[in-house]
């Protein structure tokens, strides 16, 4: 009796794992079709989400695969060892495709920048997109007469309009890299709360085992309780039955003497 409760409390925590596994899996494969219809448009708190649920998945499989080393009957450990092998096999897929996506968000995101850089640029501004073609612009005499060296197209106003998108260039790298740290803590914040859950999880199967072996050691406890009651009275009942035969003994040799 006691071992057939053992094995369905190991086949429990499996078939809980691999349901856990299961939905997981589905619900990586929501979130991607939903990144996939517009990775450009798509919130940094999705990526999040996607990022925290590979890496629970992930450890599920290694906490269900660990359990299927356990299986004692063959067919079973060997379907379990099919379906570790499955669920990889989709992880690897998840991530691929996470990162392709990713990939595309980003080039979007960058051929936006440099379009909203560019437009920002005046159509009139003598300041070429490259910036050692000054030389081609006239330069002005400094021994010249200042006020047309000022009206004139001179160096000095393209060198401006090209330190402004510069700076611009900078505080947009500067912007974006700040977004991509954001994102990065935001993953790390997810993925250590899908550890907390686990740790739940698992504390929890840990108490229910701790008032289980509580209620056995109880009824143990009771047992040996009892045990040593009856060894008390039969250490009494013992000497009392020596004090008896020496009494028996002394009355023999008193009486009969």
């Amino acid at each position: 009796m006691t071992l057939t409760t053992s094995g369905q409390d190991e086949r429990r925590p499996s078939n809980s794992l691999f349901n856990s596994a299961l939905k997981q899996s589905s619900a990586i494969r929501r979130d991607l079709d939903t990144f996939s219809q517009s990775p450009a448009t798509s919130s940094a708190a999705l990526q999040g989400q996607i990022a925290a649920s590979l890496a629970s998945l992930s450890r599920t499989i290694d906490d269900y695969s660990s359990l299927s080393k356990k299986e004692l009957i063959p067919e079973k450990q060997e379907k379990a060892f099919e379906r570790v092998k499955n669920f990889r096999t989709e992880l690897a897929d998840y991530r691929l495709h996470f990162e392709r996506l990713r990939k595309e968000r980003e080039d979007a995101q960058s051929v936006t920048n440099r379009n909203e850089l560019l437009g920002r640029r005046p159509h009139n501004t003598a300041t070429p997109e490259n910036p050692y073609a000054q030389s081609s612009l006239p330069n002005p005499s400094p021994f010249g007469n200042p006020s047309s060296a000022r009206s004139g197209l001179g160096f000095g106003g393209g060198a401006a309009d090209y330190t402004r998108e510069t700076h611009a260039l900078r505080e947009q790298s500067f912007l974006a890299n700040t977004g991509t740290q954001l994102d990065e803590f935001l993953d790390r914040g997810r993925a250590v709360l899908a550890d907390l859950g686990q740790q739940r999880e698992v504390l929890k199967g840990t108490q229910r085992r701790l008032y289980s072996v509580a209620n056995t050691l109880g009824v143990s406890g009771e047992t040996i309780r009892k045990v040593e009651r009856r060894a008390k009275q039969d250490k009494w009942i013992f000497w009392a039955g020596v004090l008896l035969f020496f009494l028996f003994c002394w009355a023999v040799l008193h009486f009969l003497r």
